[in-house]
């Protein structure tokens, strides 16, 4: 077997924590066969990703930091495609790895093809049928770029089939002849994983929020069509201030700096209610162990954030989505997640029914086993196979 060098590319702190996993595997079994390099694009700059941030999450720093920063789509991807591609041509990786939807996976894939070194797609298949979304253009373009694509749960794997990919394809594997491959998902692996290491390093956070295990609702609003339309914000909290008392449940609200901004400016007497009120604690933007811990010891989730909503489903608690669509349709369909956009009656309906319910649901494993990692790197290390 070839030792390969395997350049992983990232643009925001979500992509990081994905690429942990990959990492992590690698540090565990494959390192007399894989070199990785870490490429961060800065698409997002965030002030958070500190030696703290790496050190607590046990995960390298990135090889690169192209410093892109915020722009326009146009440029902000035409930036990162010159980066990257001195980064290939320089460090001449054997593939790259891609994660998600971000400006950046779609820079990444594109860079990457166009030179010719083979993409390798983790997160493939998933699709909101919205392409007014941005990401939805950034996952289909990345995935029909892609030689190896690794769908993380069935109905993501199926789309693909949909689109053209062909299972019973045979090796060699190329952009003409591309793989697609179920694997379970690389955040449950990284879901046990810190969740484990939250529990010995934050072990005390909860008890600072003064709050009861299994007995406090979590609620994450930070989506731009939520903190900006100030009608469905206010719809949004009013309902659940009102839910939480007639309720008697504590809400755990870290919000996100654009919400506090848009209640403070717009909402101010709205906002001065949800500090007032005994059921509800706003807290500033809480570190990715803090949010494991809290969703792990909630009753129940209300969120606009995907990555959110699965996790739910990997902690087994329902969550209620503040979207008109989501990429996780199977967690729809098993009525354990449920969208009610920006609908107070809904919203309503769907908070009383799951708080009555809660005991009575149940928690397919539709996203693998854990070791989504492991059988990922095995099968990119077969492409390379003489």
């Amino acid at each position: 077997m070839p030792h390969i060098k395997l350049l992983s590319l990232v643009g925001a702190r979500p992509q990081i924590i994905k690429a942990s996993a990959i990492s992590r595997a690698i540090r565990t079994s494959f390192t007399e066969d894989i070199t990785e390099i870490l490429v961060h694009t800065g698409q997002h700059y965030d002030k958070e990703l500190s030696d703290v941030f790496f050190d607590e999450l046990e995960i390298p720093e990135p090889d690169f930091n192209l410093g892109v920063g915020s722009a326009g789509h146009g440029k902000q991807t035409a930036m990162m495609i010159t980066g990257i591609e001195e980064v290939l041509i320089s460090e001449k990786p054997d593939c790259v790895v891609v994660y998600g939807d971000t400006n950046s996976t779609l820079a990444g894939s594109l860079a990457a093809s166009k030179l010719h070194f083979p993409v390798i797609h983790i997160e493939a298949g998933l699709r909101s049928f919205n392409k007014t979304m941005p990401e939805e253009l950034n996952r289909i373009i990345s995935d029909h770029s892609s030689t190896l694509l690794f769908a993380p749960t069935n109905s993501a794997f199926k789309n693909l089939v949909h689109e053209g990919f062909r299972p019973e394809n045979s090796p060699p594997y190329s952009i003409d002849n591309p793989k697609i491959y179920l694997t379970g998902d690389i955040m449950y692996d990284n879901s046990l994983f810190f969740a484990e290491l939250a529990e010995k390093k934050k072990n005390k956070f909860l008890d600072r929020l003064s709050v009861d295990r299994n007995n406090f609702v979590l609620a994450t609003i930070h989506r731009d069509i939520n903190t900006d339309d100030i009608t469905r914000l206010q719809n949004i909290l009013v309902t659940l201030k009102n839910l939480s008392e007639s309720c008697n449940i504590t809400l755990v609200m870290p919000l996100h700096p654009r919400t506090i901004i848009s209640l403070k400016t717009k909402l101010n007497s709205l906002y001065n209610e949800l500090c007032d009120s005994r059921l509800i604690k706003i807290i500033p933007p809480v570190s990715y162990l803090e949010m494991i811990l809290l969703e792990k010891n909630c009753k129940m989730i209300v969120t606009d954030s995907g990555g959110v909503q699965k996790e739910s489903h990997f902690f087994r608690k329902p969550s209620i989505v503040l979207r008109k669509e989501t990429e996780w349709i199977e967690l729809v369909n098993n009525r354990t997640s449920v969208l009610v956009d920006a609908d107070p009656d809904l919203l309503r309906d769907e908070f009383l029914r799951l708080m009555d319910s809660h005991s009575e649901l149940e928690y397919p494993g539709f996203y693998g086993d854990g070791k989504a990692a492991e059988f990922i790197l095995k099968e990119i290390l077969l492409l390379f196979e003489k």
